[in-house]
């Protein structure tokens, strides 16, 4: 399979590039990404001289580059996205540019290329919060800030296009990822690094917030999973059941740093602040997923990363 992988060069994208060259010998990839700060070539170390790899600097939006490399690909796995929420608190138009209007430059170009399969990497965010049970894939959407707004806003599209144009897309869901090549302005990063520095670590609220965890290597083997083998049409969620609060992620961080409790600084709540976030998994599941690691364990080795 020929992929074009968007946003190749940021935290999951890269990873995920990372696997399908470590697992699939036939595959080959393209990675398109613009290289803004989330970005860096330095995540794609050890595959950019793969002959079975091209690296492609970028912008969703270009119409014409995006024309011409789909048209040469099997399908498109689209993770490029301004993600962090802070951000889109703070000025939200980089997030509708991007995550819609970039979506919609690659739904019409695989559109016009009938493109076999159209991947679009979504967020447990866009069901909004729950404070009891689980969220299916048939729940309705109920975006509580301007990212996972316009997350939910490029999930609609795409599906409108399947239903439209009968371009065969996909959508998985997942909960927050954690691992290597991570943004250090995310929450485990920077709190591994500030907890390695002596610095405090700061938590919003009374730190009672909960998400629920997954390595970065069980979400990319999810991918891999629905690419292959999902059904056209379908939205699949991908969670770890490995609910932690959000003080509970920083003692953890802690105690794995080796560093003491009183780094922990409760500091003003974020604006629309989710209070919980749960995901009901059986449709990955039925297709022979399950997470190999444990929040612990992947918590070791993402510490060793960040800490080498």
């Amino acid at each position: 399979m020929r992929v074009l992988v968007t946003g190749g060069a940021g935290f999951i994208g890269s990873n995920f590039v990372h696997y399908l060259l470590n697992e699939h010998e036939d595959d080959e990839v393209i990675t398109l990404d613009a290289l803004t700060y989330a970005g860096s070539k330095e995540n794609l170390d050890g595959v950019l001289d793969d002959p079975r790899h091209e690296f492609v600097e970028g912008d969703i939006r270009d119409r014409d580059l995006v024309t011409d490399l789909v048209s040469d690909v099997d399908a498109i796995v689209n993770f490029a996205a301004e993600s962090h929420v802070d951000r889109s608190i703070q000025g939200a138009k980089p997030f509708v540019t991007t995550n819609v209007q970039g979506t919609q430059t690659l739904l019409d170009a695989a559109n016009e290329a009938n493109i076999e399969r159209f991947l679009q990497i979504s967020t447990d965010e866009v069901y909004g919060q729950i404070l009891n049970g689980k969220f299916s894939e048939d729940d309705p959407l109920n975006p509580r800030n301007p990212y996972s707004a316009t997350k939910a806003g490029a999930d609609l599209l795409a599906q409108s296009f399947q239903t439209t144009h009968d371009l065969p897309v996909l959508i998985t869901r997942t909960c927050n990822n954690f691992g290597p090549r991570q943004h250090p302005e995310k929450l485990i990063p920077k709190f591994i690094q500030n907890a390695a520095n002596g610095q405090d670590l700061p938590v919003y609220g009374d730190g009672s917030n909960v998400r629920e965890w997954i390595y970065v290597e069980d979400n990319c083997r999810a991918l891999d999973v629905v690419l292959r083998e999902g059904e056209v049409g379908e939205i699949y969620n991908i969670g770890s059941h490995a609910e932690k609060t959000n003080l509970e992620v920083t003692e953890a961080v802690l105690d794995a740093v080796g560093a003491d409790n009183d780094l922990i600084e409760f500091v003003e709540d974020r604006a629309g602040h989710d209070q919980r976030y749960a995901l009901e998994t059986e449709k990955i599941e039925a297709l022979g997923w399950e997470p190999e690691y444990t929040f612990e364990e992947g918590l070791e080795r993402t510490v060793e990363y960040y800490l080498d």
